[in-house]
């Protein structure tokens, strides 16, 4: 289905979106594959897995450490998968397949792929076991296996997705019914859910629906569509800053916001949704629908569940400043598995992985890590198909702003930088172990005061 990149790119948008995909291109042709292994190792000194955005580029860091030979990732998929783009997708404003590139084209070259899946750790051992029955041993454990979408938590799913009308932008499967969806749209309520659990980038629920009404803007449906966001939780943002950008967008627009309503049931056969009332147990209420959004809830893998490594709740129980395991002093965590108390993004892993290099590079020499993450994460506010709010924040949920202009405002240049940037920055930077966020970039810009 063709995007809506000529209702929403300016000539200049498009000349800068084209110079950037050539550069990614001119980068790509460069990378060295590599297929998966036999992995005929049983041994390595830094294991790593899973082959998500924490994975690879901490393989990347690892290799440049101990040597490719010595460096092995395990991950199942074939595919690997640049999912904040997946809001757009799902927009209409890019393809599904800029998203994706093998597996193999982005492991670092000369580190072992062990094409398998985790089943088991055993941190007292020092090894893991995979589902082709294999055990595998290191010196340094690290942890990257991301976040579990567990649709089936919601009555009716994921087999209401067979139906017209619903979709989600958390999965390659159902990423693009959501564009159409929206292109099918006649009238009556657009609803957009955000569960009861923690989430991958949580403002992504949000920015569907923001997207959405501007949309039926430009097609002249804005008159029949009632946009309902129900979410779980009780603000609109965690940072009072965007929180109140954002009141003020919603207020504009005239969107309709409830909080502490979860959805736990999808009738997709009679477009009905069912909401429970978190403030008032055992409440329901049933909203039909010509368009929905689901936003799965989320767990911790459910190899980490019941694992050494996990907390009570299931997450990988890091140090929040160094990252390395608060037991278990080999093993170290990454990304969205962990209880680092920050917002689950790629732009936290980015910043995670450059005080994870430093601190495994430091117990490496038997040193104590020195180096501190602050909690830093980005969330990309996309509130229309050429704007964005560009929210950084800390561990505080204080602004931790990279420009020295105010951040809370709508922006084109931060569109261009959503949409076309981070994408290249991603592939051609990040994956290669070359990009450990904006720190440096925001010392620069404000005069080494920040």
């Amino acid at each position: 289905m063709t995007p809506l990149v000529a209702v929403v790119s300016s000539p200049r948008a498009r000349l800068f979106a084209c110079f950037l995909r050539l550069g990614a291109q001119q980068a790509d042709s460069l990378q060295l594959h590599t297929g998966a292994g036999l992995a005929a190792k049983n041994h390595y000194e830094v294991l790593v897995l899973g082959g998500g955005s924490g994975g690879i580029t901490m393989a990347s860091r690892m290799k440049r450490r101990v040597g490719a030979e010595n460096v092995a990732i395990i991950e199942p998929s074939e595919r690997h998968f640049y999912q904040p783009i997946w809001t757009l997708v799902g927009a209409g404003a890019k393809q599904l397949s800029s998203s994706v590139q093998p597996t193999a084209s982005v492991i670092p070259s000369g580190v072992e792929w062990i094409k398998a899946r985790v089943v088991e750790l055993n941190p007292d051992k020092s090894c893991i076991h995979t589902d082709s029955g294999k055990e595998i041993s290191y010196k340094y454990l690290i942890i990257a296996l991301g976040i579990q979408l567990d649709y089936e938590k919601i009555k009716g799913l994921p087999e209401g997705f067979a139906h017209p009308k619903i979709g989600s932008n958390y999965s390659v499967r159902t990423v693009e019914k959501t564009w159409k969806a929206l292109q099918d749209f006649k009238e009556g309520n657009a609803i957009f859910t955000f569960p009861n659990t923690p989430i991958k980038c949580a403002g992504a629920p949000q920015k569907i629906m923001y997207l959405s009404e501007a949309y039926f803007r430009k097609t002249g449906k804005r008159s029949k569509a009632n946009i309902i966001f129900n979410t779980s939780l009780g603000v609109i943002f965690g940072v009072k800053k965007y929180a109140d950008a954002l009141q003020k967008i919603i207020k504009e627009r005239n969107l309709t916001v409830n909080y502490k309503q979860n959805l736990i049931e999808v009738r997709a056969d009679k477009q009905e949704a069912v909401f429970e009332n978190l403030d008032k147990p055992g409440e329901t209420q049933v909203v039909s629908y010509e368009m929905l959004h689901v936003t799965p809830p989320m767990s911790p893998p459910d190899v980490l569940k019941t694992s050494p490594v996990a907390d009570a709740a299931g997450w990988v129980d890091v140090d929040k400043e160094t990252l390395q395991h608060k037991r278990y002093p080999n093993v170290f965590g990454i990304g969205d598995c962990t209880n680092l108390p920050t917002s689950k993004t790629a732009a936290a892993v980015a910043a995670q992985s450059g005080i994870l290099d430093r601190t495994i590079s430091l117990i490496m020499k038997n040193e104590k890590p020195m180096k501190k993450y602050d909690g830093y994460t980005s969330c990309p506010l996309v509130t229309g198909y050429n704007r964005v709010i560009l929210a950084e924040f800390d561990y505080s949920s204080q602004p931790l702003e990279t420009f020295p202009f105010d951040q809370g405002k709508e922006r084109l240049s931060m569109y261009l930088m959503k949409a076309d940037l981070m994408p290249f920055l991603y592939w051609n930077m990040m994956l290669r172990g070359y990009w450990g966020g904006p720190a440096f970039l925001r010392k620069l810009l404000h005069l080494g005061m920040s």
